[in-house]
Parts: C-alpha cells; structure tokens; sequence
C-alpha cells in the first residue's frame, strides 16, 4: 500500500497483491487516513467486519474488511455516491490476506508518507494533522496482540 499525497488534500493510494493492484482517490473532506487506521486495529481486536470510506467527490471507494480466524478477505468498491449501498458498487479490487499482512502494509505506508512529507509537510498539503495517534494506537494494539499471542 502507498499513499501519495497529490494536490492539496488529495491523495492517490495503491494497493495491491501478488494479482493485481488497484488506485483509489481520497479527499480531506473525510477523516480517511484515521478511519483506515482504526478499521485495521479494530480487525486485530477480533472486530469480524470493519469499513472505511474514502471520498473522492462525488465518487466514494468503500473498503470492506472482514475476518475470518488469522485471515482478511479485503472488498474495495468504486460507487458513484458515496450515499449508495454496496450493492450499487463495482468491486475494483478484492484480495484474501492475513490480518499480520495487513497491518504491517498499513503501519509501513504510513510510517513512509510521515518520512517522506514529515508531519508538517503532511498538515500542509493534505490540510490535516498527520493521524500520529491513530498510527500509533494502531501499533500499540498490534504489539500487545502479538505480545499475549507469544505468551
């Protein structure tokens, strides 16, 4: 997964498995990047279906993550409104991984766009706080899963 920030509040995000590799679109006008990183910590603590949204007005992609035991099968859907139910949806992308997979894809893009933009290059051409505490709740969570699963 990477995140490219592109414009001002705008970014271009690819993601993609041994298959084949998908671009969405996000705008600042949702609280994507946090959303995202709370939907994955939710999934390491057993949520068995977690949902993020990322606007790219008027056009939404939907991400659908739901966990069976170690695994994630991940749905993403291209919708012509955001508002439209998920069967109004094209699925673009879809990809069954495990849930260590998943995280540390997700740890890694965004450790990568705080080193590569830094924090304060983040706020300024995405017009948002860096989700600093989402990332690193989401790693928190991710240590002490692993911590109690090795015990």
């Amino acid at each position: 997964m990477t995140w490219h920030l592109n414009g001002t509040g705008w970014a271009d995000v690819v993601v993609a498995d041994h298959d084949a590799d998908v671009e969405v679109t996000a705008s600042c006008i949702t609280a994507a990047p946090e959303d995202l990183l709370v939907a994955v910590a939710r999934l390491i603590l057993g949520e068995r279906e977690t949902r993020v949204q990322f606007d790219a007005e008027p056009t939404a992609f939907r991400w659908i993550f739901y966990r069976e035991t170690n695994d994630v099968w991940i749905r993403l859907l291209e919708l012509s409104d955001g508002r439209l139910h998920d069967n109004a949806g094209s699925e673009i992308w879809s990809s069954w991984q495990t849930v260590e997979t998943v995280v540390r894809a997700v740890i890694r893009c965004f450790d990568e766009v705080a080193r590569k933009y830094g924090e304060s290059g983040y706020r300024g051409r995405w017009n948002e706080h860096f989700p600093r505490t989402e990332l690193e709740a989401l790693r928190a969570v991710w240590r002490a899963r692993r911590h109690t699963e090795s015990a």
